[in-house]
């Protein structure tokens, strides 16, 4: 039998009523793709003090492959140093996960650059020779 909270009919509930809500796994979604949700994911997770029975903005619809992704990166004791929960960039070429470290404190509108490789410095110097003056 499944481990606690899952194995209770309070959970079973609360995981239909979001797989009805949400029928696609919203990570895929944020890439792009349209992907049944098979799984209902705590978004904080329990072993990190969330709550076993949240709100249904508590809860994610994940695919089996985003979810195993998530739990593998993320749920062990402390999460990852990035605070990244799904890789994968949206189609402006945001990180598709509002955690990412990348986007700070006050979200992407803190960047001139909204790309997958982050913020540029200002502080970033380039050279760049003038092929025509070394024919």
């Amino acid at each position: 039998m499944a481990k606690w909270p899952y194995s209770t009919a309070r959970w079973q509930k609360l995981r239909m009523v979001k797989l009805n809500a949400e029928p696609l796994c919203q990570t895929c979604v944020a890439r792009g793709e349209l992907v049944p949700a098979e799984v209902v994911d705590h978004n904080q997770p329990i072993s990190q003090g969330g709550n076993p029975f949240p709100s249904l903005e508590g809860l994610t619809s994940l695919c089996a492959r985003c979810h195993n992704e998530k739990t593998a990166g993320f749920d062990k004791q402390g999460g990852n140093v990035t605070g990244r929960r799904f890789k994968g960039c949206d189609d402006q070429g945001n990180p598709i996960d509002v955690a990412d470290g990348w986007f700070g404190t006050g979200g992407p509108s803190n960047h001139e650059n909204r790309s997958c490789q982050g913020p540029t410095s200002k502080k970033d110097v380039y050279l760049i020779r003038d092929l025509k003056k070394w024919d």
